[in-house]
Formats: C-alpha cells, sequence, structure tokens
C-alpha cells in the first residue's frame, strides 16, 4: 500500500488509481464497461477480497464515478458494502493504523458513503474520445532523439530548464543522442495509442545514422508507454528511416511481449522507458547469452543487432 493515511486518497495505490481512471474515462463507454477496464487493469486489488488494496480500489473507483456522474450499479454496491461492513477500517486496522487514524477514515467512509448515495447532479455530458488516438509512430520507424548522459528529455517539463534531478542538478542539455525502433504499436481498447519501443543500450556522442544502426549494435526491448504530440515535440524525436519487423522473429526472440493495455490505460508515457546508458546501468543490457546480474534490479531482454528481427 505504500503511504498511506486516513484520507482516501493518502496511499500511492489511491493515487495512482485516480490518475488511472482518469485516462479511463475518456473511453465513449458506460460505467459497466468502464469499470471492467479498470478492473482489468488492476486484477488483484479488484478481484481479491485479501489484498491490501481490495477495498481502496473500490471506494476510489465509487468517489470518482460520483464526481463525474458516471452510474454503475456494481461500483456503487460494491463500495456500500466495504463502508457498511467495516471491511475497509479492518483492512487499514491490519495494516497498522492507530485508533486515532481509524477514526478520521471512518469520517471519511460516512462522507463518501453520502456522496455515492445522492441524486445524481445534472452536469455536463464527460469529454470522450470521439475517435481513436493517431498513432504518431508504426512499426518499423526508427527514430532518432537527444539525451543528457543517456537520460531523454522529461516531456512533462515545458522547458528542459526546469527538467532537473533535483533542486540542485544541472537542467537537462542535449549531450548525446540515442535510437529506438517501433517493434510493436497498437489501440487499447480500440481508442487508447500505445507504443513497444527497442533502443540502444547506450547513447552516442553523435546522431546515429540509419546505416549505423543496422551494424553490430546491443538493442533491448523495454517497456510499452503512450506518447501524445506535446511529448513528441519535446522528447525532440526525429524518424530517420523505416525497417520491415518481422512479427513472428520478434516473438521468437522476446516471447514475454505484451501489448502495451496497461500503459495506455494508466497514460505511462513512453519518456520513462527510452533513458540509455550511462543513465541506465549497463548491468541491466547484458549481452544475450551473458549471465544475468540482478544487482540493480530485472535485467531487460536484448538482441545483439538489429537484422534478427527483420523480414528477408
Amino acid at each position: 500500500m505504500g503511504v498511506f493515511g486516513s484520507g482516501l486518497y493518502s496511499g500511492d495505490f489511491a493515487l495512482d488509481l485516480r490518475s488511472t481512471v482518469s485516462a479511463v474515462v475518456r473511453l465513449p463507454y458506460d460505467g459497466d464497461k468502464l469499470i471492467q477496464i479498470l478492473c482489468e487493469s488492476e486484477p488483484a486489488a479488484a478481484n481479491n477480497l485479501d489484498a491490501e488494496d481490495h477495498t481502496t480500489f473500490w471506494l476510489v473507483a465509487a468517489d470518482q464515478f460520483a464526481k463525474r456522474g458516471i452510474a454503475c450499479e456494481r461500483v456503487r454496491d460494491k463500495a456500500l458494502a466495504i463502508i457498511d461492513s467495516g471491511a475497509d477500517l479492518a483492512m487499514l486496522g491490519k495494516l497498522g493504523m492507530d485508533p486515532s487514524g481509524l477514526r478520521k477514515r471512518q469520517k471519511m467512509l460516512l462522507e463518501l458513503r453520502e456522496r455515492i448515495t445522492a441524486p445524481a447532479a445534472r452536469r455536463k455530458p464527460r469529454p470522450v474520445l470521439k475517435k481513436p488516438q493517431a498513432l504518431l509512430m508504426d512499426v518499423g520507424d526508427v527514430l532518432v532523439y537527444p539525451t543528457f548522459g543517456g537520460r531523454c528529455r522529461n516531456p512533462y517539463f515545458a522547458s528542459s530548464e526546469k527538467d532537473r534531478m533535483g533542486t540542485q542538478a544541472l537542467a537537462w542539455t542535449r549531450d548525446s543522442w540515442s535510437a529506438m525502433v517501433i517493434v510493436d504499436c497498437g489501440h487499447a481498447f480500440d481508442f487508447l495509442a500505445w507504443y513497444r519501443p527497442l533502443t540502444v543500450s547506450r547513447a552516442t556522442a553523435h546522431k546515429p545514422t540509419l546505416d549505423e544502426l543496422r551494424g553490430e549494435v546491443l538493442w533491448r526491448l523495454t517497456r510499452a508507454g503512450t506518447c501524445s504530440p506535446v511529448h513528441f515535440r519535446r522528447m525532440e524525436f526525429e524518424k530517420v528511416g523505416v525497417l520491415p519487423i518481422d512479427a513472428d522473429k520478434l516473438r521468437s526472440l522476446f516471447p514475454g511481449i505484451r501489448p502495451g493495455t496497461r500503459a495506455a490505460v494508466s497514460d505511462i508515457s513512453i519518456a520513462n522507458g527510452v533513458s540509455v546508458a550511462p543513465y541506465v546501468p549497463e548491468v541491466l543490457m547484458p549481452k544475450p547469452g551473458e549471465p544475468a546480474n540482478y544487482s540493480r534490479g530485472k535485467p531487460y531482454p536484448t538482441i545483439l543487432g538489429i537484422g534478427q528481427i527483420l523480414s528477408g
């Protein structure tokens, strides 16, 4: 549960789920379909009665649906059952919340109960996507982009001057380059665009060319992510060519690859996965055949040479 308190959004999970709800409610579906999508995005919390985040999942969903005027009997009834049974208080007590915190939580739950049982207020229809998000990149697209010691630009900052790794750190400044190939992309629930990049393992001092990238370069498969037009522009992605990705070869070498549905639903930016060495420890990107070293985390799957996943 991470950091938690008596408030509904005091915990890390609740805050993350609120962000996920904000992304999901852009879909042009009714409440029943929306909660189904949310349950699929957090199956353990949604379905496991013993999970520490189970009650939080349903209470946050009910609160967000009520605030947005989204009708869903399943969400309302589940939240009311949790409140009336004392299940939420029991779980928090089990996790170590003190009596004072539990009393504050009880007050919050009563306020939440009033909110989700109140007659729905008349409000404007929520804004939803009218058509699928445009795919800014396609399978096979090769893109280069600037880095700062291997770290890509944080696109959530409008100015690179504000992009710092701490108040005393240097502002992000272009001093090197990286490259990626989009090996998979698509739409989650027919609307939300996502991309799966394969990046080079290490930044270079100069902007790499397509011919150089076709050489004996170490590539690593990273997480899927979303990419809005604003993020695409701020990260300075530049398309330098297209390579013929063979889907069968790709999945043979990376059998664990999955669609980027979770990233799309949670709106996790592609920026979270395209920084490279030296910012990303090279121990996390071993060459194929080298023993995995878990001292810095789970290593990424890699290939030596992009030709291994090209057709022809």
